[in-house]
């Protein structure tokens, strides 16, 4: 199968003040690993230390993020932009905010795969309607030839995941991708998402406060409490019997319908 990112003894700390300690998990091939936990918990921190993205005030203090034989903390703004999108792909909470308002879709789309050596427009939009057909939207030149606003939240959404996959990526952050969501345009991305692993065999790296996701999603579970690993194993397993009692905690809180 094959290990595609793996995080070794992983500490992060923000102005020296240590808020990830000592986080070991690996993502396999295909796999989809979902990071639970509340606000605070540092779940997002995990994805953004992968990237780069911890800003000036952040940085891996300890341990490393192993992609490719590489350490990416390592690495040099460079490498990490090679890398980016087209090796490993980010989705955010709210993939609106990563569009310009005033430029349509299709011209931002294609400057993001001029950066990694595409400069055939006509290939490119052919590529990208084929892509945006897979994934089941009606019109997809409609979609390149709107403005972000022109689209809903949730069609913003969906168009982030499949304009992740233009570059093919191995794997998948997802940083809350269907949290902003109404519950129907949840379901969406999250077929979407099931989709992009079953037709490109692509790892996810989830991390979700909705515990519904998880279970819908994810072959393997981390449980995440105050910067701190609580649970880590297979899904089904730790949903059905957790052993922590935060884990029991946070799924005692899940909504249920009762009769």
């Amino acid at each position: 199968m094959g290990e595609i990112l793996r995080y070794d003894h992983v500490d992060v700390s923000y102005n020296g003040l240590c808020m990830v300690h000592d986080v070991s998990f690996a993502v396999q091939a295909g796999e989809i690993l979902g990071i639970a936990g509340e606000s605070g918990s540092g779940k997002s921190t995990l994805l953004r230390a992968a990237m780069g993205l911890l800003g000036r005030d952040g940085m891996v203090t300890r341990g490393d993020i192993w992609y490719g034989g590489r350490s990416l903390p390592d690495l040099s703004s460079g490498e990490m932009r090679r890398i980016s999108g087209s090796e490993i792909g980010m989705i955010f909470q709210l993939a609106g905010s990563s569009f310009c308002a005033i430029r349509t879709v299709g011209v931002q789309l294609f400057e993001m795969m001029q950066a990694h050596g595409m400069e055939d427009r006509k290939l490119f939009e052919e590529q990208a309607r084929e892509l945006f057909a897979r994934f089941g939207f009606p019109d997809p030149q409609r979609i390149l030839d709107s403005y972000p606003f022109q689209l809903s939240g949730g069609m913003q959404q969906r168009v982030g995941v499949a304009a992740a996959m233009l570059l093919r990526p191995k794997i998948l952050l997802a940083d809350e991708p269907t949290s902003a969501l109404d519950v129907t345009v949840q379901k969406q991305v999250i077929e979407e998402m099931l989709l992009v692993r079953e037709m490109f065999g692509t790892a996810i790296l989830l991390v979700t406060h909705n515990m519904g996701v998880i279970r819908a999603m994810a072959d393997k579970l981390l449980v995440m409490r105050d910067g701190r690993m609580v649970e880590y194993g297979e899904a089904g397993e730790v949903l059905e019997h957790p052993q922590a009692p935060y884990t029991k905690q946070l799924l005692a809180a899940v909504p249920r319908l009762r009769r």
